[in-house]
């Protein structure tokens, strides 16, 4: 077993190498075959690492405890479905599960892409390739999964496992990391796009419709990845809370907000031909984040609840990251003269100026966080002095960003292209201003008068109002021409051009996302040490703790504590609140109680036993409108879905120029 999965990963690693030198040689030689075996050397590849994680699933499965990872991260009564999840719980089975979606994506990108692009296909091949052949080294060479337990000379088992990490044992955490990685691993694709582009200097835009393709697929996973980040951490670590700008959630949010920068700017170049050179720094900028936020959380450079321990892989991204940022800078700095624009901006209130402030804002707010995560690290190299930055930094600087993007979604894409006339301007927001000030002034007689949350609101009704006169006006006029109702005009406008409204749902998104970041402006919580019978009162609502059960299974002990919400002397629920103590592993962890409503979640956490060793304690909290977040994940899902799908009026984008040198290359390549 572990003699062919060490096997499986070498050959994996030797199909990578041999790709990239044949695709390179190929291509300087105009050899068509040797560029032919590289694309299968490709689809090798990917059979050699499908089997390595096929190998890795069985002995876990199997509970085969001489394999130190195996034993590391499962046990023989861990359920089926966290088997699963061992694959990536610990160092090394990530970094395969993360190599096996570089050469899924590798697969299918060369798959797809070898007719449409294929005088810049094996340049394609040979940039995936390096980071697949990087990734696979460090498995095949430094922290190999398939490593068995030695005593002495002999290899020896454990009689059981130390079992998964009880804080991933949690649905959210079979999905979450899965969906994180298909968002980090995909950026490579638009960036070994973007690279051939400049290396062959392509004359057309083919390249770029591929590119946002594939960043909007990629975009849509690390969104859900984030989301479902912050869905298991309010479920789960029991503080009430879904992000606490932590050093690794900063890594994951940082390419996701230039992927976003991107796939608007990315507009004017096929509109307008214009910052050429910004798209090809964001896509560049997207894929170093993305190798950026794998580093940190791999190699024990910052402390986190979702980072792994120090580890000797640390050196090896560090020269691999200087390596690739060097010949990414190099190449963009050689080929300026192929970047130039084709256009100038005409005015500031414009389409185009409204995607300029729009990833100015974005940069800025990916350098703060970017700052405020590294920040620690470069005074303690300094100073030997570690200084934290917390919440309150980030909060500072990122919200009136925020807030200012918000605003930009609802005007940006109402105004024209070039320029916008003041007729234009009056027609377009002036019943949106009017309402939303109007819905303002109310929230604020209601007495909501936190100055941010205000803001955010009164901005959120002004999107939403202008998001959907879009689709009404769209609608109407179909409804003109053919009779049919308003909701099937509707479907029928989206489908006609579904970037454009596919963009308005995501926009929508956002804005549903919003409206319940705001409500953490009134947020309620408390604690208190309760006997049985003991009433704890929170802003309307009051708790009474009735009793403590006990239950046991195979995977773990619990403790729960049953509580009876009132809410203004009505009795609404019974709540369970759980602590949990796994065999395994000795540790324990808490499950909280949530009653969730549109309007407001009631969270109890079991926070353990006093000093004393008697009274419980409880944490509660009430969090206004947090089910709005995740109403508005689903909306973006939903919303990119739309957008993927071809329009019913195509686009047809001009052809990329291919000089035919060899007339047999091309006849190959046909085949």
């Amino acid at each position: 077993m572990e003699n062919l999965g060490y096997l499986t990963i070498l050959l994996g690693f030797c199909l990578a190498v041999y790709a990239i030198v044949a695709a390179l040689i190929g291509k300087w030689r105009e050899n068509a075959f040797l560029e032919l075996s590289a694309q299968r050397a490709v689809v090798a590849m990917w059979v050699m690492v499908t089997s390595a994680v096929v190998l890795l699933l069985y002995a876990i499965f199997t509970n085969d405890f001489r394999l130190s990872y195996v034993a590391a991260r499962s046990n023989a009564d861990l359920p089926g479905f966290y088997k699963f999840a061992a694959l990536w719980g610990g160092q090394e089975g990530s970094l395969l599960f993360w190599s096996w979606i570089l050469a899924t994506y590798s697969f299918i990108a060369v798959y797809t892409g070898r007719r449409v692009h294929r005088d810049m296909i094996s340049y394609v091949v040979a940039i995936m390739m390096s980071v697949q052949a990087f990734f696979l080294m460090l498995i095949a060479f430094v922290v190999s999964p398939f490593q068995v337990l030695m005593s002495g000379p002999q290899i020896t088992a454990m009689a059981d496992g130390n079992g998964l990490n009880p804080l991933l044992q949690h649905p959210m955490m079979a999905i979450h990391p899965p969906m994180l990685y298909l968002g980090y691993v995909g950026f490579a694709v638009p960036f070994a796009f973007a690279m051939a582009s400049l290396i062959t200097r392509q004359p057309g835009d083919r390249w770029i419709h591929t590119t946002r393709i594939w960043t909007m697929i990629t975009w849509m996973f690390q969104g859900i990845g984030i989301l479902l980040g912050a869905r298991w951490s309010y479920d789960v670590l029991g503080w009430g809370g879904y992000w606490a700008w932590d050093p690794v959630e900063n890594a994951s949010l940082l390419p996701w907000i230039t992927a976003t920068a991107f796939l608007h700017s990315v507009m004017m170049q096929e509109k307008k031909g214009m910052m050429k050179v910004w798209n090809i720094v964001l896509v560049s900028a997207t894929f170093l984040l993305g190798i950026f936020g794998t580093m940190l959380t791999r190699t024990g450079m910052v402390s986190s609840v979702h980072a792994f321990a120090q580890s000797p892989i640390g050196p090896y991204f560090y020269w691999y990251m200087s390596g690739i940022t060097s010949l990414t800078v190099f190449l963009i700095l050689s080929r300026l003269d192929y970047l130039k624009s084709e256009n100038e901006l005409d005015s500031v209130v414009s389409r185009e100026s409204s995607f300029l402030f729009n990833n100015v804002l974005l940069l800025a707010s990916c350098f703060a966080v970017l700052w405020g995560t590294l920040f620690p690290i470069i005074t303690e190299a300094i100073t030997n002095e570690k200084i934290s930055v917390g919440e309150p930094f980030f909060n500072r600087v990122n919200i009136p960003i925020a807030l200012v993007l918000l605003f930009l979604t609802g005007v940006g894409p109402l105004f024209a292209w070039r320029r916008t006339s003041v007729e234009s301007l009056k027609r377009n927001f002036r019943w949106p201003a009017i309402i939303s000030v109007v819905i303002g002034g109310v929230l604020l007689a209601m007495g909501v008068n936190h100055f941010y949350a205000l803001t955010c609101f009164t901005l959120c009704a002004f999107v939403a109002i202008t998001i959907v006169v879009e689709f009404y006006r769209g609608a109407r006029v179909i409804q003109s021409k053919q009779p049919m109702w308003l909701a099937a005009a509707m479907v029928e406008l989206t489908h006609r051009n579904t970037r454009r409204y596919g963009g308005y749902l995501v926009h929508m998104a956002i804005v549903l996302m919003f409206i319940g970041f705001a409500g953490s402006a009134f947020n309620l919580e408390t604690q208190a040490e309760m006997a049985e019978g003991d009433k704890l009162p929170l802003g309307r609502y009051e708790f009474e703790l009735k009793e403590l059960t006990e239950a046991n299974n195979a995977n773990y002990n619990s403790g729960a504590a049953v509580i009876d919400v009132y809410r203004d002397g009505e009795f609404l629920e019974t709540l369970h609140p759980e602590r949990r103590l796994y065999h395994a592993s000795g540790q324990g962890t808490g499950i909280p109680a949530i009653r969730a409503r549109l309007s407001e979640d009631v969270y109890i956490v079991f926070a353990g036993l006093a000093t004393d060793g008697q009274k419980p304690v409880i944490q509660a909290y009430v969090k206004p409108l947090v089910n709005w977040i995740w109403i508005g994940a689903w909306t973006m899902v939903f919303g990119t879905l739309v957008a993927l799908v071809p329009s019913k009026i195509k686009r047809i984008a001009p052809r990329t120029r291919v000089v035919a040198t060899v007339k047999k290359k091309h006849e190959v390549f046909a085949k």
